[in-house]
């Protein structure tokens, strides 16, 4: 009786094509959760921009309840600020997707961010979307 197996030349281990595979799908994996994290952090700066915007279209609502006559022309954020929560000393700013921190006009009704000469801060495209701007 003979037990000995004659040695197999084909081997168990990963070859060189699968091994490559196997790193091309962890890449993609990796490049794709970069790029779902970049486009959250995109959308929760444009969802705290709205939030903020809220905040002051309420105050702006709020002051011009209190003064009927008023031409939103002519609100200052000076005007907002005893509205506004916690009493701030200054009126809140947003960032923008690039980092830089714009201002909010309160003399238009709704509230809008400032990219520059009175210009709509809105990277969304969209101005019903509720991000970047108070919304329809």
């Amino acid at each position: 009786m003979n037990l000995h197996h004659p040695s197999n030349p084909t081997s168990r281990g990963l070859t060189l094509l699968e091994m490559s595979m196997v790193i091309l799908v962890l890449l993609t994996l990796i490049q794709i959760g970069l790029f779902t994290s970049g486009k959250m952090s995109e959308w929760s700066k444009g969802r705290q921009a709205s939030e903020t915007l809220r905040e002051v279209y309420s105050a702006q609502r709020m002051f011009l309840a209190d003064h009927p006559t008023t031409d939103v022309s002519a609100i200052t954020d000076a005007n907002l600020l005893p509205y506004l929560q916690g009493s701030p000393d200054a009126l809140p700013t947003v960032e923008s997707l690039d980092g830089t921190e714009l201002n909010i006009l309160v003399n238009v009704s709704p509230p809008i961010i400032n990219a520059g000469s009175g210009v709509a801060y809105d990277p969304s495209g969209d101005n019903s979307d509720s991000l970047w701007d108070v919304g329809d």
